[in-house]
């Protein structure tokens, strides 16, 4: 049996809204989300993003990825501080990170990511590589 969904039924939130005196929510306002709380979303994003491209350097050698946030309407410009492995492809590295965090923080906030700026820390050497090995 099935039965008719809540909008149909004129139950939805809209109607809710309008049936209990209350304002559209459109007409509500809007959120707001501080940006220490961009920060944290973005910080965990760049970690995630690491590991799954495999842009994380060698366990227990690394610092965990920081970033700040700066909020202005309903765009954001985020600013990230991380190590990355080396040898690598680090400007390839850097320009997917960029894309991945700027795509994944505007589905999870619904701001709009304008800009983001990466500093690369420190290059953490692959294990056993350049250890006691010299450029001739």
């Amino acid at each position: 049996m099935s039965t008719p969904d809540a909008g149909a039924r004129g139950t939805g939130p809209v109607a809710r809204a309008q049936a209990g005196g209350l304002p559209a929510p459109r007409e509500r306002g809007a959120t707001v989300i501080p940006d220490r709380v961009v920060a944290r979303i973005a910080a965990r994003v760049v970690r995630t993003v690491q590991e799954r491209r495999a842009a994380l350097p060698p366990e227990g050698r690394t610092a965990a990825p920081t970033a700040s946030a700066a909020t202005r309407g309903g765009s954001v410009r985020l600013s990230l501080a991380l190590d990355l492995p080396y040898p690598a492809d680090l400007a390839g590295m850097s320009q997917r990170i960029q894309r991945d965090v700027a795509e994944r923080v505007t589905a999870l906030t619904g701001l709009e990511v304008g800009e983001v700026t990466v500093t690369i820390r420190r290059l953490v050497p692959h294990s056993g590589l350049g250890r006691g090995r010299r450029v001739q």
